[in-house]
């Protein structure tokens, strides 16, 4: 079963400094037919005003993946990491027992653009800890990447959740399969341009929630970069 979530149909935010589309139930948007799938819990894409940003906020006991698209975000956290995450890197922060961070946009001429992903983790009240990888473009392209993952394979970042993600950029003829196991879920979400999964033709934004399927094909990108999830059910 696939079920296509379109763009247009996410709950939106407009907060002057951030505009922010949000795929599941986040802050003041509620639907109750969206508050996750599988241990997957907010995918929010979100354009940050140049000078602009998160204040220091805390979180706990939850997987917060960002993933930036256009820009650079800014990192600081209560752990001493301050970092900036480019477009082509992945960032990883496991909230665990508590952690407080500020995000911010410094350019005072360009917006950032990234997704803010939260998953939910195996284990709760972990010590906090952070990672952070580049993941070139040259090992997207034409292929579905593993960019995150329980056991940190394939030089991924390391999840404390029952959740991998992987990363592709496809156009033209380029293609990849990825083999499902039908217990589990699975989540496609397009993060530019348009592309085909199972033959099913998606925009950028749109998102497949999939469940009960053996096997993922990608085909017919065009300009498509895409991340895909696989779930706990």
């Amino acid at each position: 079963m696939l079920s296509i979530r379109k763009a247009q149909d996410r709950g939106y935010a407009d907060h002057g400094w951030l505009k922010s589309w949000h795929s599941f139930s986040f802050a003041d948007y509620y639907d109750p037919a969206h508050m996750g799938w599988g241990n997957l819990r907010v995918i929010n894409e979100d354009r940050v005003a140049p000078g602009a940003g998160f204040g220091r906020h805390g979180h706990r006991d939850m997987e917060i993946v960002s993933y930036v698209i256009a820009g650079e975000l800014a990192h600081d956290d209560s752990m001493g990491n301050g970092t900036s995450i480019p477009p082509g890197d992945v960032q990883r922060m496991s909230a665990g027992r508590g952690v407080v961070h500020s995000e911010f946009n410094h350019a005072q001429d360009r917006i950032t653009h990234f997704l803010q992903i939260w998953i939910l983790p195996k284990a709760r009240g972990i010590a906090p800890g952070y990672e952070q990888k580049t993941i070139p473009a040259v090992e997207k392209r034409g292929k579905l990447r593993l960019v995150a993952s329980p056991d940190g394979a394939q030089a991924s970042l390391t999840l404390n959740a029952d959740a991998s993600i992987y990363a592709g950029l496809f156009d033209g003829d380029e293609r990849a399969e990825l083999a499902l196991d039908p217990a589990r879920k699975a989540y496609v979400h397009l993060v530019r341009g348009a592309l085909e999964v199972n033959g099913i033709a998606i925009e950028s934004g749109d998102a497949l929630m999939i469940r009960d399927e053996t096997r993922l094909s990608l085909s017919h990108g065009r300009d498509a970069e895409v991340l895909v999830f696989d779930l706990a059910p």
